[in-house]
């Protein structure tokens, strides 16, 4: 017998915008860039004066580091920075686990320093397997069950390091997730991920999604998507630019941890929600799977997940990533994570594991900003 659909609340009452008497409801949100980020209009030309501000504000910022006035420091351990240098998702904290991964194969001890974000709470905190992701930031968490390696918060990353040493002075390399434009701590290496939008159309903020000018010299640039970011985008990499392989696991995680094959899945109809910098990739990536999304929901990066409410007319089968399920589990024990996979490409392997060696002293390059 068919059960009779309720009437669904208002759009105004829910981020991920539902719309009432959508058949079948398809639930939309942030996608992601603005669209005056995607191309040079008249309205990001309109903006550009401002972000000649902007620009003069970041050059003011890095020579007060670069004469000392700003004081930066090196916590004695070789350093590893992933960042981007664009607003948004570019699918950094999964290249910075299977960085960590990488390094354990090594025989290393990483610890990772992040800021944080979303968090409630101030000051460093270290981050347990066990902690909660309102307090201590969803991805920081994600990173801390997956690797099992210290990891540490604040929103001052040379606090993070200084306390992650301290607690655990067996850590021989640090990753810095997300630190690119945090000057203050001194870095060995630096990788800058891109997502497949590249620079947007290469203005900086808030015209464009540059927070900071391009081109500027990092030793790796790590991209995902078929082909490298467009030609605006130079990348004067020292080391290179390299793909990065990205696909879904073949299976789907539980809140006890038990593993579900995404063959099972299949021709049944799945909610799938995504409170991450690029929703739409994730979506497609199920698709591709070849599960039936019925629905689909797209919430604010970080979103915290407190006051989502499942609708009753929505499928049974819940699928969110794994960096929302660190905090959607507490409230819906059956969501399903379906993991993100990166493989490493082997050449930037090699070149990373050539110039960890020949890290003769924690610090080979004084002054970050002669690059």
């Amino acid at each position: 017998m068919a059960t009779p659909t309720p009437q669904p609340p208002s759009s105004a009452s829910r981020p991920g915008g539902v719309r009432p008497n959508a058949s079948p409801p398809k639930i939309s949100g942030t996608q992601g860039w603005p669209a005056l980020w995607q191309c040079r209009s008249a309205l990001s030309w309109a903006l550009w004066p401002v972000s000649q501000l902007y620009r003069a504000l970041m050059a003011t910022r890095a020579a007060l580091y670069r004469t000392g006035l700003l004081h930066s420091e090196h916590p004695g351990r070789p350093v590893i920075v992933v960042g981007n240098v664009v607003a948004g998702g570019s699918g950094k904290t999964p290249v910075v686990m299977a960085l960590v991964q990488y390094l354990q194969s090594l025989g290393l001890r990483p610890g990772v320093v992040s800021r944080g974000y979303g968090r409630t709470t101030q000051g460093c905190l270290a981050v347990l397997p066990t902690s909660v992701a309102s307090e201590v930031g969803d991805e920081p968490l994600l990173i801390a069950q997956q690797c099992r390696v210290p990891v540490y918060v604040a929103s001052k990353r040379t606090l993070a390091a200084r306390t992650l040493l301290a607690q655990h002075p067996e850590v021989d390399v640090l990753v810095c997730d997300d630190g690119l434009q945090h000057l203050a701590l001194q870095r060995d290496l630096e990788i800058c991920v891109f997502n497949p939008h590249g620079t947007g159309n290469g203005f900086l903020l808030p015209a464009g999604p540059l927070r900071e000018p391009w081109p500027r010299r990092v030793d790796w640039v790590l991209y995902t998507g078929d082909a490298p970011p467009p030609s605006h985008a130079k990348v004067p990499a020292t080391g290179g630019t390299f793909g990065l392989q990205r696909h879904l696991a073949s299976y789907a995680v539980a809140a006890n941890g038990r593993q579900v094959p995404l063959s099972t899945l299949q021709g049944q109809p799945v909610h799938a929600v995504a409170a991450i910098g690029q929703p739409g990739l994730f979506f497609g990536m199920l698709r591709s799977a070849g599960l039936t999304l019925a629905t689909q929901e797209a919430l604010p990066d970080h979103y915290d997940f407190d006051s989502w409410q499942r609708l009753s007319y929505q499928p049974e089968v819940l699928v969110c990533t794994e960096k929302d399920a660190v905090k959607l589990w507490k409230q819906h024990p059956d969501a399903l994570a379906v993991p993100l996979q990166i493989t490493l490409d082997d050449g930037f392997l090699r070149q990373l594991k050539e110039r960890l060696a020949s890290l003769a002293s924690p610090l080979s390059s004084p002054d970050p900003f002669a690059r």
